[in-house]
């Protein structure tokens, strides 16, 4: 081979003889299938059954871009040497039979770990598409999210501005309500100070028409002269002065069975809570005048309670305790609440917060006190705490001792606690 052959890749052409068949492999008539080709470092196969073509090459060549092509009834091999050297022979010289099985199992064995980083290649390449893939898929998905929340940040925004123009609107229109009702104000008031007006001047001008009446009746003499006297004005009345004395308040109790200086000492303490304010609260800015009443704010948790609105009840309750935490029946209608809750624990505090204001015991508080025992004590038994839920009602039966009601559910009480003993022993 020249120098020029050496750079260029070997071309080695095996010509089937006639129609069929391969020169120097088959006779003619021998119909050949599709030929199995394999081309490896040293050895190059073609596998047409029942005919073999296998060559050992000189030098290795690079099975990468080498080529074999059949058609026009040719296989043309297309080889590329690993090394730009001048070859003697196409094939190796002196190759005998187990020489050629190592060259073989070699060339397979190659051929094996080619395949086998072939598809692991494969699979990297087709694992890095499924991450591509993937990657495309959540940034699309990234997108679409991203664009639905915009959106709903857009409708907040709009829904935003217009709950703050309606909100808006509805001051404009209270700031002109005042407005008007001031001016209405203004004109009642401008009226009645007209009238007034025409009233006084009205008096001063029957006053000078008496005196001047009178005037004339004592100059002339007619017949008239006694009924203008008796039309004139009388005479003021003398001044007197009338005694005020204020009656004690009185108590449903007697005398012998009051305790005078436990009811004054309660009266003190209800004077002291109507006037105790706490304004110190942020959120009273945003509230009514009406609103700002502990009475009203119990009187609408009463509402509350009575359509089963518990948690709105207790809210009203909590703001009013904020304002006045000195009135009892703040604490014992929201305990009543949180039995209908079932915030036992709740209820106990509220309740034994309520008899401790409720303090010192008289008649006029009584009602108050039973009922704060009759519910801690209910709370006591849905804890199963029956003993001390029996102590509480014993307390509300020492007040009230003709309650039927009271006295039955003590009773019901007294038999837990007795069965329950029983089936201890």
């Amino acid at each position: 081979m020249s120098a020029e052959q050496e750079k260029d890749p070997i071309s080695l052409k095996r010509v089937r003889g006639g129609d069929s068949g391969l020169d120097g492999l088959g006779g003619p008539g021998v119909q050949l299938g599709s030929p199995d080709k394999k081309k490896r470092k040293t050895n190059t196969q073609v596998n047409c059954p029942p005919f073999l073509f296998e060559v050992f090459l000189y030098a290795p060549i690079d099975d990468e871009s080498s080529k074999a092509k059949i058609g026009n009834n040719t296989i043309v091999f297309t080889l590329r040497k690993k090394e730009a050297a001048m070859w003697e022979t196409l094939s190796l010289s002196g190759v005998d039979k187990e020489m050629m099985q190592r060259i073989r199992e070699k060339s397979i064995l190659q051929a094996q770990e080619r395949a086998k980083e072939a598809m692991e290649a494969k699979a990297v390449a087709r694992r890095e598409d499924q991450k591509y893939t993937l990657n495309v898929m959540m940034k699309i998905e990234e997108e679409e999210r991203k664009k639905i929340e915009d959106m709903k940040e857009n409708e907040r925004i709009k829904a935003t501005k217009e709950l703050e123009a309606w909100k808006e609107c509805q001051r404009k229109a209270e700031e002109l309500k005042i407005i008007q009702r001031e001016e209405k104000l203004y004109h009642q008031e401008k009226q009645m100070e007209e009238e007034r007006k025409k009233l006084k001047h009205k008096c001063l001008t029957g006053n000078s028409a008496s005196k001047n009446l009178a005037t004339k009746g004592r100059n002339s003499e007619n017949i008239f002269f006694e009924k203008l006297k008796e039309d004139s004005i009388p005479a003021p009345r003398s001044v007197g002065s009338i005694k005020i004395s204020f009656t004690p308040r009185v108590f449903p109790t007697a005398l012998r069975e009051s305790q005078v200086a436990e009811e004054e000492e309660w009266l003190h303490k209800q004077a002291e809570a109507q006037r105790a304010m706490n304004t110190d609260i942020p959120e009273l800015c945003d509230l009514k005048e009406e609103e700002k009443n502990p009475e009203w704010l119990k009187d609408k948790g009463n509402k509350l309670f009575a359509t089963e609105n518990y948690l709105a009840a207790i809210n009203a309750y909590n703001l009013a305790i904020r304002l006045n935490n000195k009135i009892p029946l703040l604490y014992l209608n929201r305990a009543a609440c949180h039995l209908k809750l079932k915030n036992l624990h709740k209820a106990i505090e509220d309740s034994s917060k309520a008899l401790e204001i409720l303090t010192p015991p008289v008649a006029d508080n009584a009602n108050a006190r039973m009922k704060a025992h009759i519910r801690r004590g209910t709370a006591f038994c849905q804890l199963e705490l029956y003993v001390e839920g029996l102590q509480d009602y014993e307390a509300a039966l020492k007040i009230d001792p003709s309650n039927k009601i009271v006295q039955n559910d003590a009773e019901k009480i007294r038999n837990i606690i007795q069965g329950t003993e029983v089936e201890s022993k």
